[in-house]
């Protein structure tokens, strides 16, 4: 499945899986979205309800991506991400670098 935008616009759709396979993908699109936000926008929303897979390269993504993020002044958000990425956010001592919310 490829990245896309919700309804509004607002935040990128992250795949069922974020693996190296569809790495490459997902962070064309999230370095698109994210250069179209402007400083007032606060965040970069990531919305990771449909993620199930992640994995080393996957991680590596998004920290590429927050960083990036942070350099313009904005945070990370990953909105809904499942126990199973949550974890493994928690494990790798990542997830300092995300607001995570439900």
């Amino acid at each position: 499945m490829h990245p896309a935008l919700d309804n509004q616009g607002f935040s990128l759709l992250a795949p069922e899986r974020l693996i190296a396979d569809t790495r490459g993908e997902f962070r064309a699109a999230a370095l698109e979205h994210l250069e179209r936000l402007g400083p007032d926008a606060g965040a970069l929303v990531i919305d990771m309800r449909r993620t199930l897979d992640l994995d080393a390269s996957g991680l590596g993504i998004l920290v590429l991506v927050q960083k990036r993020a942070k350099e313009k002044g904005l945070s990370t958000r990953l909105d809904h991400a499942p126990e199973r990425v949550r974890n493994l956010l928690k494990l790798t001592l990542l997830d300092f670098l995300f607001e995570l919310t439900d």
